[in-house]
């Protein structure tokens, strides 16, 4: 072979060589590239390099592409129109063949302690984890800036010399001022004022025939849950004992996502149509022109606007009444107060409003014991609670509904979607369907209690909304008020807001955003990341298709204007010392007013309702009674018989004396095995005694011995205790200013008394053992000599039940 023919075949085999090796790189600078590429499909096998990173990125494009090549067409389109669109379907996704094709970045494979270990979770968001992953504990650590940095000294600024000037470079000071002066945020407009739990929902068993609902699935399941009390007017530091509605809202934290129950502990409002909201929260709060009063409804632009809104009569009446001055937060009723649907597999609807029940019973407190608490403890509701869970006397609520068809509904004299107005049990009894327990306390008041966000719109499949005008305002201003008060759109993103169940959508951005997304796709439909995430078709939220054809009009309902029929009721069902605890609650607030013409309007009002009460007011403010209101309708107005569930004597409860606070009167010459005979017994039945003196130290008992005082009459005022125990010693108390007040409150506000050793004390401070007709008061027991089991059987019997209100004369005897 010549020398030209072996040249010629080594070029022609570089030439093969060179053409292979293109063949496998060809287009590998377009993958490389982020902008452009070759018309063809074939990809490049390589991009040249064993690079893992490299061979990541050529995974990551051709995964993106062979996605793009399987979804051709938007399948589902033909589907989201006509008949067809009443059903959606599940989004059509493709499975990538390979972890990269869904990534953002193709270094996501590098690892480090703060990107993390670079191994991918296919459809995981972490964000939704328990409260762990943000739980800080600061054991054995050493303080350091924001950043991380180790601080090694917290108590001086850095300055030019001992007495010269603050150094402007000292970033460890502005950093801390600056998140100081940045600590707080808007306050709820309503609600400021609260406190919280964490604790489960357990179902008594499958609501399946009513609702699709996670936490009603199954017997015995049980949902996390986060609960808030709350007062309504007051601002964040104002007192809990206030006379105001109360704020009952639960969080379920369900595996089909967060439902949010926001309720009040009375079932009925002030208004009916949330065009109203603003205007009935600007007259109740603080009058602009000074800012007083606070947390008070006692003042003329309340009471002015009411007057003016009949329909707030049947609220007014619950207002009025012991429901606004609960005992505890543990010892009151919720309510959904609006109607809503459940909506089961099938897409059948029933109405259904919702009730909690305080297994402790419900239990008020009296006027001028919740005025006298706001000085001696304005934390009074939020340390009851606090002191219970910690204690481990866990609050118990059941949860029952009342489930009626929309028919049923048609059948009733007023309109379920008014929520000025209440289902008597004695129409639909109440079915109690679960349990609920609060166990845990915040780690921390702001984190939680404050951040928390309660919205109605937040519900699950099988619960959805009724017509109810003020319901339907609500579903948009709890969410447009968590962005304004939380700082954006991303307030889901905080841990005690976000859910259990996964979070997936395209969403992105916005102020405080958490979530780090996976890709390169925010958006839907498409074809990049295999059509996800998908829309979930008939396995996610669908609303109930309610058939309406109407105009679009501004107005109400006719049954909407009956405003007194059910003011009537709530009056009637009222026990003699209810009603006349309306009527004194009535006579304060409109006593503060200064307007006469307010205050005549009122009572117009109330003489629709009842002529005692209207006319015990009048007498109270010193006027003639006007007439009545003139009605907003000729339609009759319907008639209810007396419904005892509306009355707090009949829920007395199940947990006996559990909780309830004694204070042991004790002073030198005490016996001391009476006293720790008592005190041992109230411990074993869950009661919270205290040793109680007139100042600090030891008392000396009658044998020598030595017990220490626990708190002073001083620093725990008769106001803060369900119960007295006197046990008598030497007689000083019975010298004693402070323990006479103490003894002649607690028969005031109609407590349970029980003195051992004789009734000296309340023989001086004029507390007498029976009413005025001279029957025994059950609540005032005295024992001569030593403990008897029959009478500290009765002090425990009268300490679980209601109060002993056959003692309020006016004036009070005491």
């Amino acid at each position: 072979m010549s020398n030209s023919s072996k040249t010629n075949d080594s070029k022609v085999s570089k030439k093969d060589k060179f053409s292979d090796t293109y063949k496998d790189t060809a287009g590998a600078g377009s993958v490389l590239s982020t902008v452009s590429g070759p018309s063809t499909n074939q990809p490049p096998k390589t991009l040249g390099s064993d690079d893992p990173v490299k061979q990541r990125l050529l995974d990551k494009t051709l995964g993106g592409q062979e996605l793009a090549e399987k979804i051709s067409s938007n399948l589902n389109k033909p589907h989201e129109y006509g008949e067809a669109s009443r059903t959606p379907l599940t989004g059509a996704i493709v499975e990538p063949t390979s972890p990269a094709a869904g990534s953002s970045t193709s270094s996501e494979i590098i690892a480090s302690p703060k990107t993390g270990e670079g191994i991918l979770f296919p459809g995981s968001n972490p964000t939704v984890d328990s409260l762990d992953r943000v739980r800080v504990d600061s054991s054995n650590q050493p303080l350091t800036t924001n950043q991380g940095v180790r601080i090694a000294d917290n108590q001086h600024s850095l300055k030019i010399g001992l007495r010269g000037p603050t150094a402007l470079e000292d970033f460890i000071l502005r950093e801390k001022i600056t998140h100081f002066d940045h600590e707080r945020i808007p306050e709820r407009v309503v609600h400021a004022r609260g406190s919280a739990a964490h604790g489960y929902f357990e179902s008594y068993r499958a609501l399946t025939e009513f609702t699709t609902a996670a936490p009603f699935s199954a017997e015995g399941k049980r949902t996390p849950v986060f609960t808030r009390f709350s007062t309504v007017a007051g601002e964040r530091g104002s007192a809990d004992t206030v006379r105001d509605v109360r704020g009952f809202a639960v969080k379920f934290y369900t595996d089909q996502g967060n439902w949010d129950l926001v309720g009040n502990n009375i079932p009925v409002f002030f208004i009916q149509d949330a065009m109203k909201f603003p205007d009935l929260v600007h007259s109740v709060k603080p009058e602009p022109h000074h800012a007083m009063p606070q947390a008070s409804s006692a003042h003329d632009t309340f009471w002015d606007f009411v007057s003016l809104m009949p329909e707030s009569t049947h609220m007014l009446l619950w207002q009025m009444s012991d429901r606004a001055i609960p005992r505890s937060y543990r010892t009151m009723q919720g309510f959904g107060v609006h109607t809503f649907r459940l909506v089961n597999a099938e897409g059948q609807s029933v109405f259904c409003k919702f009730h909690w029940t305080p297994l402790a019973g419900t239990h008020s407190l009296v006027w001028d014991e919740a005025a006298k608490i706001i000085g001696a403890d304005p934390d009074f509701h939020r340390r009851d609670l606090w002191e219970a869970i910690e204690a481990g006397a866990f609050p118990e609520y059941e949860l029952g509904l009342q489930i009626f068809t929309e028919d049923t509904a048609n059948t009733f004299p007023f309109d379920v979607l008014d929520p000025t107005k209440l289902v008597p049990e004695e129409l639909v009894p109440i079915t109690p369907v679960g349990k609920m327990v609060l166990n845990r306390n915040t780690d921390n008041f702001f984190a939680e209690t404050e951040q928390v966000a309660f919205c109605t719109a937040h519900v699950v499949p099988g619960i959805d909304f009724s017509n109810d005008p003020l319901l339907q305002g609500r579903i948009h201003s709890y969410v447009d008020t968590q962005i304004s008060r939380l700082g954006g759109a991303n307030f889901h993103e905080i841990p005690i807001n976000s859910p259990v169940a996964q979070v997936h959508n395209n969403q992105r951005d916005g102020m405080h955003r958490q979530a780090i997304n996976r890709g390169r796709v925010n958006y839907e439909p498409n074809s990049l990341a295999g059509g996800c995430p998908f829309q979930a078709g008939m396995s996610g939220y669908k609303s109930y298709p309610e058939p309406i054809a109407e105009d679009k009009v501004r107005g109400n309902p006719e049954l909407f204007s009956d405003h007194y029929s059910q003011a009537r009721l709530f009056w009637q069902s009222q026990s003699p010392a209810e009603q006349i605890h309306i009527i004194n609650a009535f006579r304060f607030e409109l006593t503060r007013v200064q307007t006469p013409a307010i205050r005549a309007r009122v009572l117009s009002l109330l003489v629709n309702v009842n002529e005692l009460l209207a006319g015990s007011v009048a007498d109270g403010l010193g006027i003639e009674l006007p007439p009545a209101m003139p009605l907003a309708s000729n339609l009759p107005i319907p008639t209810y018989p007396p419904s005892p569930a509306l009355s707090l004597l009949t829920r007395p409860g199940t947990t006996g004396i559990a909780t309830r606070r004694v204070a042991l009167l004790i002073s030198n010459g005490i016996d001391q095995k009476c006293v720790s005979t008592l005190y041992e017994d109230l411990l074993k039945d869950g009661a919270v005694p205290r040793l109680v003196g007139t100042r600090l130290g030891k008392v000396t008992t009658a044998d020598g011995a030595a017990l220490d005082i626990e708190i002073t009459l001083e620093a725990g005022p008769s106001v803060l205790y369900d119960g007295v125990i006197i046990v008598q010693g030497d007689g000083s108390l019975q010298h004693n200013a402070d323990a006479l007040d103490f003894v002649r409150q607690q028969y005031r506000h109609c407590k349970p008394i029980y003195s051992i050793g004789g009734g000296i004390l309340l023989a001086v401070a004029g507390v007498p053992s029976t009413f005025a007709d001279g029957t025994p008061d059950p609540a005032v027991i005295v024992d001569q000599e030593k403990i008897q089991d029959a009478s500290l059987t009765q002090f425990k019997n009268a300490l679980a039940g209601h109060r002993s209100f056959e003692r309020e004369k006016d004036p009070c005897p005491v």
